[in-house]
Parts: structure tokens; sequence; C-alpha cells
């Protein structure tokens, strides 16, 4: 299953080194896309009138242009919109959620598995907001999947199934009733019995697995996560928990976020599953660090492989000494580059293992402690990537070991 990069002539063309949007089987990758023209910033016609600062809104204006963008470039791809499986949505300020929900609407009726985030920041200043889709082609349509999960108050759907595939929707602790429930909670007369960060994540957990149970598989088939934490601090007891859940963990990406949807949420878990008729193979990498935390290096499924974000890191010493700047030589290297070449041999070795290669990478994202840091980065990306995936870059509050600057996640296609 090659990829198959898509040109979209007509759509603004990103300064930076990536493809718009990548093909592989039935499924197409977007590129994460913001309202800018690459030219001028935020494109006019996605900015307010500083003359009518009063009229309009901005995080409107950006959403439209951004839709209509990823709109065009579907078409170019053969689907559309209405085969989006799956939506993440990196906002700058989450304040802005309510008149992007509005915009959301206009352009899905039927809504999209979706996951929306606080990020620190985006490529071009004055953006809002970044969206990264992903979308069948029309021939292979997906179908919606409702549990008895609490319904939410914006307009996604749970899941979709497509083909092998259950893309869920980003889940958190919240009834969306009464905000973060009761069960989710500790007890205000018991502050110091339980974990507010243990009861949550096992809340969301439960109620993954009864999407999955809904869409006909289970947690033991979770393919690919994203974890995004308010506090990275809470990290080692939130594993505590996933390792109750996956005894045999799926790869995973776990990133600090600025804010989520429902105030005193504290992680949102972003999860792919296969069905059962799917054939899912776990790759063992032995030539990369092992990582301390409990996930995969990669899943194979059928043509398709995922792989853990990977950092900089050895998880022995940290960042190792090999991928840092000499501070008795403070001017000479530099630690983003050395950082990126690190982490893209490692997904190399880890892609190889899987029968693959990073040339036939389909989606990229990728996480930044500082996005002052993305000039150095790209400069290495391209010395991998001749032919450059789709990718979603956007500002994160941290990164689980202390000293790193980014966090890759991909996913390719076999060859």
């Amino acid at each position: 299953m090659p990829r198959v990069n898509i040109s979209v002539p007509d759509i603004p063309r990103p300064l930076a080194n990536y493809t718009a949007a990548a093909r592989a089987g039935s499924l197409v990758f977007a590129a994460g896309q913001l309202a800018s023209d690459f030219k001028g910033g935020v494109a006019a016609e996605a900015r307010l009138d500083p003359a009518f600062p009063y009229y309009g809104s901005a995080i409107k204006k950006q959403t439209r242009y951004v839709l209509e963008n990823l709109a065009q470039t579907f078409k170019a791809a053969g689907t559309s919109l209405s085969h989006v499986v799956k939506a993440q949505v990196f906002q700058t300020d989450l304040a802005n959620f309510s008149g992007f929900d509005e915009v959301w609407k206009e352009f899905f009726p039927a809504p999209p598995p979706r996951t929306t985030i606080g990020t620190t920041g985006l490529l071009v200043p004055g953006t809002l907001v970044e969206i990264d889709l992903i979308a069948t082609m029309p021939t292979a349509a997906g179908r919606a999947v409702q549990s008895d999960t609490p319904r939410p108050l914006a307009n996604y759907s749970e899941a979709v199934v497509v083909g092998d595939l259950v893309f869920a929707a980003g889940q958190l602790a919240s009834d969306f009733k009464t905000g973060v429930p009761r069960e989710a909670r500790v007890d205000l007369a018991f502050p110091y019995y339980g974990s507010d960060i243990k009861r949550q994540t096992r809340y969301v957990l439960e109620n993954l697995a009864r999407t999955f149970k809904a869409a006909g598989t289970s947690l033991d088939r979770v393919v690919k996560a994203q974890v995004f934490h308010t506090d990275l601090s809470n990290f080692f007891a939130f594993d505590e928990v996933w390792r109750e859940f996956f005894p045999t963990p799926p790869p995973r990406t776990t990133v600090g976020t600025t804010g989520l949807l429902v105030k005193d949420t504290l992680v949102e878990i972003d999860l792919i599953a296969a069905l059962p008729s799917a054939r899912v193979e776990q790759i063992a990498v032995p030539d990369i660090p092992k990582p301390l935390a409990h996930y995969t290096p990669a899943t194979r499924v059928g043509e398709l492989v995922f792989a853990a974000g990977q950092i900089a890191s050895d998880y022995a010493t940290g960042v190792p000494r090999g991928v840092r700047v000499d501070p008795a030589f403070p001017y000479y290297g530099s630690d983003i580059k050395r950082q990126t070449r690190y982490v893209l041999e490692n997904l190399a070795k880890t892609l190889t293992a899987a029968g693959t290669s990073l040339d036939h990478v389909v989606k990229a994202q990728v996480f930044h402690t500082d996005l002052a840091n993305f000039a150095g980065f790209d400069e290495v990306w391209k010395e991998f990537f001749a032919a450059p995936p789709p990718r979603t870059t956007v500002g994160t509050t941290g990164l689980l070991v202390p000293g790193t600057l980014v966090e890759i996640d991909l996913i390719a296609a076999m060859p």
C-alpha cells in the first residue's frame, strides 16, 4: 500500500517542508492547517478589519478559512469533509471554542470523532486554531458508533468504524452535566484518600472500553494512544492505572497541554483500535532505548504502522550526552538539531523493524516545547524526508523527560 502524495494547487503553499495530504489505501491523511496564506501571516480574509474590530469574530473567520482549505484538500484527494473519520483541534485559547464550534457545525452536520486541546502556540503568529483531519474514500464509508457513555455537549461523534479500524473521540472525565462527576473526584471531606488523576484516568478508560465494545472491539485491540495532560507531574499515577487496563500496552504519545474543555479535568485520552478481524502485530525494536513507561514502540495493523511518539532520551541518563551541546562549547552545534536527528534515527529503526521506512510515512505530528526551535528542527527534517509527509506542528507545555525539546509521532504505510 504505497503512499500517494496529494497535490492541492488551490490552497496556500506552506513555507515548511510537508505535503498537504497523503493517501494510503482507503484513508486520506491531511496535514494540520491554520489560517495563513504563508505570505502575510494570517490571511486577510481570516482577519478582522482593524478599523471595525467589533464586527465579526476572529476565531470564526479563521475556522472557516481552514475548513474551506481542508475541503479543497480532500476534494483533490477524491473525497470530502463528509467522509472525515477523525479530527484533532489545537487551540491557542480555549475561550474561543464556542465560536469555533458554531462554524464547525456548518461544515459537519454529521460530526466526526474529535479531540480538542489547548496548545502553547502555532507556527504563524496570530493564528488561533490548527485542525488535523483523517478522512476515508467514499468507497469505504465509515459507520458511526454510539454507546451509553456520557453524551458530549459539543458537536462530535463518539467513534467511527472504517474497515478494520475504530477511531474514537478523545475522552475526558466529565458527565457533561456537572463537570467532573463525583466518582472521578476525590471527596473534599476526605482530601487525602484517593487520587484525582487515578480516578479520572479510570473513569475515562472505562468509558472508552464501552465505546469500543459498542464498536465491536475492546481496549485489548488498541493500536495507538495519545494522552494529553494538564500537568505532567500526574503522569506516574496515571501510568499505574494505565497498566491495569493495558497489560499489553499500545504505542503511546504523551504531551502536556495548556487546558481541556471541561474545568478541572486533568487528562484527555485519544485512542485508535482494531476490530477482532484485523491482524495486529506489536513491533519489538531491540536497538532503540527501552522506555521507562508502559508502551510499545509500534504496532502494525494490516498495511499501516502506528509508532509511539519518541523523544531524545536514552531512559538512563535523561537526554544523552551525545545529543546535547557540550556546555564547554555552547556555541558549537544545536540542541534541537541533535535531538531531532536522534529521534528520527530511532524512528527509522522502528519502522524498519516493522517492515517499512520513513519514506512511507503518511502522517506526522510534532510537539515542540519552544516553537522558536522550529527552523533548526525543519532543517534536519528535510535531511530525512526528501518527499515530505503531511505534518502537524504545535506547541506543548512539556514532555516526559526534562530537557527534551521535541516529540515526533508517525504513522506509516507498508511498501
